[in-house]
């Protein structure tokens, strides 16, 4: 099955990956961030532009965007049962995850890990 992630590297941008790819990346990264959201969630409509936001004042950090309603093994990754959900990977370990609507637990959980 082939997801559409959205990751921060020098620029956001849009790439094709499996599922596995996913678990692969998470590992490969030593810090990743990750929005689990759908396009039914107003909740996630609201927080991806301030997790875009983040990204790009975070260079270090690896920020992915994951469409959960078409990801089910991605999911398992963090515990995902609400969206939006945000998890903080670090050294390919879930070290934090929260299911939130407000910009401050999202910075909270980025400042964790920065």
């Amino acid at each position: 099955m082939k997801l559409k992630l959205k990751l921060k590297f020098q620029k956001t941008m849009l790439i094709d990956l499996n599922e596995d790819t996913l678990a692969d990346l998470v590992a490969k990264n030593e810090k990743v961030v990750v929005q689990y959201s759908a396009s039914w969630c107003g909740n996630c409509r609201i927080m991806k532009p301030k997790f875009k936001k983040l990204a790009t004042e975070n260079e270090a950090i690896t920020f992915v965007l994951v469409d959960a309603e078409n990801a089910p093994e991605s999911r398992k990754l963090a515990n995902v049962s609400n969206l939006p959900t945000f998890a903080t990977f670090v050294n390919g370990q879930l070290v934090g995850e929260t299911q939130t609507n407000k910009q401050e637990v999202l910075i909270d959980l980025v400042n964790a890990i920065a």
